[in-house]
């Protein structure tokens, strides 16, 4: 650890920081790189109310107080975290370059190598990698390409992801348990489909169902929402199947609306999705690595990565039997039981923002994670409009990284040009948050945060 680390006052910018990545490429970033870097955490004083619903960070005093007295592992290994890129090749552009890990030296997806630095780091894509932004499919390819490259990549499931998986899935099915499931990919899924019948489709080929039968293909009947109650009680909340079935049937009105703006009928949708199941689910498809190399969780020294974070139950299990045992258990219900995947404790690590329907966690759960040896959790799924952010919830550290980056998220949130970003783990015990909607490097030296640091 330098001895000058973060040694300058928070409102104090240094230029030509040690802390700023090596940008090779940033001519082909559409996002401005930021060259000065901030003391992070950052936090406005006087608006500590309530720090899971504010854009501003914990004060470290606040973390310091919880969790300075653990023995917090820092790796000794380089580990860029991206997450939320959602359907955003260029935004996944612009968050490698941002990163340090690749030389870019041209335009395409594909003119790029491993830096130095990426040669020996651990790429991690924590999830939400569909819907919402211009190209699903270029997006995996790009992410492919940096496999092929040689980069040590882990990829961990987010909801938009698993609601695709089980959605082409159980494509007509009609047990209760599954009959809404194509439905509830949502018209964020439908672009999808346009694509791949662009690509893989002739011209005018479409489903030969009639209108109807496509209704009950696709579509849960009435009956449905008198069956789904009683097969959802004991693993959905109350409180979440009343908004379940309200959801379901506004997405019934939302998505054949959407593909009429897209120029797509239901036999369309059909007939790509159709096409879509052998891309992704048949062993020899051109998408099948995806869900393939997916995991719910990674553990990286003291943290615990994920899409979104953890309930009671999945804490215990993680006392229990360490990330090992999650994973096993969320590629045993994902082959068995894609319903009670989703809407379970382990459904809750991709799906949670702490609501009062989520599955709830509290100081239990804060204990549990405390016997794993986990004291604080990286994760996305949240927007957050000023980068990432770093906050305590019941007790645990956050790493809150969905910075909004792709082009129709950033439309919607009023969040002006191109974005972009990473939260950089240095093996010095330093991580870096780096966004385009935040002018500095945001820089969170553990050492003034975790007086047992361990770096290992």
């Amino acid at each position: 650890m330098p001895s000058n680390a973060l040694a300058y006052p928070a409102h104090e910018h240094r230029l030509h920081s040690i802390y700023v990545p090596n940008y090779q490429g940033a001519a082909f970033c559409e996002m401005p790189l930021p060259v000065t870097t901030e003391a992070w955490p950052k936090y406005a004083r006087g608006r500590l109310r309530d720090l899971a619903n504010d854009h501003y960070d914990a004060a470290r005093e606040q973390l310091r107080a919880r969790i300075g007295g653990k023995p917090f592992v820092w790796p000794n290994r380089t580990m860029y975290f991206f997450c939320d890129v959602h359907a955003d090749a260029d935004a996944w552009r612009c968050s490698l370059i941002a990163s340090g890990g690749v030389r870019w030296f041209g335009p395409g997806d594909n003119d790029y190598e491993l830096s130095e630095a990426g040669e020996t780091a651990l790429f991690v894509i924590a999830g939400d990698c569909f819907d919402k932004g211009p190209s699903n499919l270029r997006l995996l390819r790009a992410i492919k390409l940096l496999i092929d490259k040689g980069a040590d990549v882990e990829i961990l499931a987010g909801n938009h992801d698993l609601r695709t998986l089980v959605g082409l899935a159980y494509l007509g099915r009609k047990e209760p348990r599954f009959a809404h499931l194509f439905v509830r990919m949502g018209k964020k899924t439908m672009p999808l489909f346009q694509e791949i019948r662009a690509e893989y489709l002739e011209p005018g080929e479409t489903s030969e169902l009639s209108e109807a039968e496509l209704q009950r293909l696709l579509f849960p009947d009435e009956a449905w929402f008198r069956e789904f109650p009683e097969v959802a009680r004991g693993l959905v909340p109350d409180k979440k199947i009343g908004k379940e079935l309200n959801r379901i049937r506004e997405k019934m009105v939302e998505l054949p609306r959407k593909c009429e703006r897209l120029g797509m009928t239901l036999g369309d949708i059909h007939r790509a999705a159709t096409r879509a199941r052998e891309l992704f689910l048949d062993p020899d498809g051109e998408f099948h690595w995806f869900f393939e190399r997916m995991d719910v969780a990674l553990r990286w020294g003291s943290f615990l990565l994920v899409h979104a974070g953890v309930d009671d139950i999945t804490a215990k299990l993680l006392a229990q039997t360490n990330v090992s045992g999650v994973n096993t258990w969320f590629h045993r219900l994902l082959a068995d039981d894609p319903f009670a995947l989703y809407h379970g404790p382990v459904g809750n690590m991709f799906r949670t923002k702490y609501r009062d329907f989520d599955h709830p966690f509290t100081d239990i759960g804060v204990q549990h994670m405390y016997e794993a040896g986990l004291y604080g959790i990286v994760h996305g799924h949240q927007n957050i409009m000023r980068g990432q952010r770093v906050l305590m919830r019941e007790g645990l550290l956050n790493f809150e990284c969905d910075a909004s980056v792709d082009c129709n998220t950033r439309k919607l949130e009023g969040l002006p040009g191109p974005g972009g970003a990473v939260v950089v783990f240095r093996p010095d015990g330093v991580a870096l948050g780096i966004s385009a909607d935040y002018p500095h490097v945001k820089v969170f030296d553990a050492s003034q945060v975790f007086p047992w640091l361990t770096i290992a």
